[in-house]
């Protein structure tokens, strides 16, 4: 009799909820949201994760606008707030596992563990109470052990080759720069070059010191590499762009229906409003690298050259929650200064088909041939000095552009990359020969010089892949081989120094928009000829 009694008062009391409901206005929109929430934690069967259900929630709600609005939960907040903000608080090395052991690549300059002797090719075995080598770690699991707030001591242990019993090394945290000039290096007398991954909260002093230091070394001219950046922070991009417009020069601007437009324009004339510029960008070049590159296409201030840009023109706002969780909405769309709208087109609810669109523009063909892609009339426009024609319908389309080559791919070399082989190689024989190789090459420039990947070397590399179970295949190495060597070399060479190592060796080798940027910005009558 209880029982009977004590399941008909949930439909009762069910009942009461729906009839206020119904007495007061019929619920709509967000209503219903609220609404169901309280129906589900007052009378679901089961006990239930409350946050996870609104999680869950936000995350299928923002899935049905556009690609671009996301949750993320505050774990993911802190891995996509910190390479924007330009530093974070650890002990201060580059790092790579091999064989589940963490070697140390490079040491922060004047950073904790360079100043208590931590050194390249130390292992580092564990971090307080935390094992870090010789187990299957998770690699966020390791930077969640050596990274906290600035101030705080972590106690490791080291191995040191030749030294017998581990040392123990007290690491006061402190604050890391994260760099986004990946490099930055004279590529031909005359001629300066400028990497660039991210636009980040340091981005501007980065670049601008950048700058500085090439002119030292007689910059005439600059390639500004913008390829495989994936953006940032629009204000980095604005106010890099001031570096090389007048004053009073629109970069970008906004528009939204809720929020009107907002236009951001050139403060003063930029130091280097006069350098000759290439740009170099991608179809993974986005967002902040479209704005920057589109400025300088539509002042007619620099030449914009490789294949047309990924297409993401949606500007998001950070809503931040107390627990640290986040949701980024799009709140308005960039144009660039001639009008275009940086956004390629995208169907609301389709994630999928927008993900894939990079993989469709490659079976049409669109990286190897830039007829493949055909542009009406209506995304047309103008640059604003010149008055040449550029494109809208989305993304930045190069005044040159340049096919992918593949010629130097082949399954062999694929496996290889997917099976990490590079890496392993690599560390491991820098590992090995590090105090041979530092006395031999003591500098970036005798490196580069004289360092070869030969025969025996490349024996190694082959045994290595094999190892890691990639078999050789003899006539696809003899095709990869350029490409293979330049790898090695370049990644040892970036070990040993630092990443712009790396680039002097694999650009002139392996990057056919590089060479051809360079071709153009040294020859003033090509550079005047895509301006013209």
């Amino acid at each position: 009799m209880k029982l009977t009694k004590y399941l008909l008062l949930l439909p009762a009391a069910l009942l009461c909820l729906v009839d206020a409901a119904a007495k007061n206005e019929p619920l709509k929109g967000f209503d219903k949201i609220g609404y169901t929430s309280r129906i589900i934690e007052s009378f679901y069967l089961d006990s239930i994760d409350n946050d996870k259900l609104a999680e869950e929630a936000i995350v299928a709600m923002l899935k049905t606008l556009d690609p671009h609005s996301l949750y993320s939960n505050p774990e993911e907040t802190k891995e996509l707030v910190t390479p924007l903000e330009g530093n974070f608080s650890g002990i201060g090395i580059q790092f790579n596992m091999l064989n589940d052991t963490l070697i140390v690549i490079q040491t922060t300059s004047g950073g904790p563990s360079e100043k208590v002797g931590i050194l390249p090719g130390d292992k580092i075995l564990s971090a307080d109470t935390t094992m870090i080598s010789g187990v299957k770690r998770p690699r966020n699991e390791i930077m969640k052990a050596l990274r906290g707030p600035k101030g705080t001591r972590v106690d490791v242990k080291v191995a040191r080759r030749n030294v017998e019993e581990p040392i123990e090394f007290r690491i006061t945290r402190d604050d890391i720069p994260v760099n986004s000039v990946d490099a930055a290096y004279m590529a031909s007398p005359g001629t300066g070059y400028i990497r660039l991954s991210r636009f980040a909260e340091t981005s501007y002093d980065e670049v601008l010191e950048a700058l500085k230091g090439l002119e030292k070394q007689g910059m005439k001219r600059l390639i500004f590499d913008l390829e495989d950046n994936g953006g940032g922070i629009l204000g980095a991009a604005a106010e890099i762009a001031e570096l090389f417009l007048d004053k009073d020069d629109l970069i970008t601007y906004t528009e939204s229906p809720k929020l009107g437009t907002t236009p951001y324009v050139s403060r003063q004339k930029g130091r280097y409003a006069d350098l000759p510029v290439a740009v170099t960008v991608n179809q993974y070049s986005a967002s902040a690298s479209e704005i920057l590159s589109g400025a300088l296409q539509d002042h007619d201030r620099a030449v914009v050259v490789g294949r047309r840009t990924f297409g993401k023109g949606l500007v998001q706002r950070p809503f931040p929650f107390p627990d640290g969780s986040m949701i980024r909405l799009t709140v308005a769309r960039y144009h660039t200064p001639s009008g275009r709208v940086i956004q390629k087109p995208y169907e609301r609810g389709k994630a999928e088909d927008y993900a894939a669109d990079i993989k469709a523009r490659y079976d049409n063909g669109e990286f190897y041939s830039a007829d493949s892609i055909s542009f009406p009339d209506s995304l047309k426009y103008t640059t604003l000095h010149r008055h040449r024609t550029v494109y809208g319908g989305g993304g930045i389309m190069p005044d040159k552009f340049v096919p992918l080559d593949t010629a130097l791919y082949t399954p062999y070399y694929r496996d290889l990359m997917a099976k990490g082989v590079f890496n392993t190689f690599c560390l491991g024989y820098t590992n090995d020969h590090r105090k041979e190789l530092q006395k031999k090459y003591d500098t970036q420039d005798k490196f580069i010089k004289n360092f070869d990947v030969d025969d025996k070397m490349m024996g190694e590399f082959v045994a290595q892949g094999e190892k890691d179970g990639v078999p050789v295949n003899d006539n696809e190495l003899a095709r990869s081989r350029t490409l293979i060597a330049a790898i090695i070399k370049g990644i040892i060479g970036r070990d040993l120094f630092d990443t712009s190592t790396y680039f002097r060796i694999v650009n002139p080798l392996l990057n056919p928009i590089y060479r051809e940027a360079l071709e153009i910005i040294n020859s003033p009558e090509e550079y005047e000829k895509y301006l013209n």
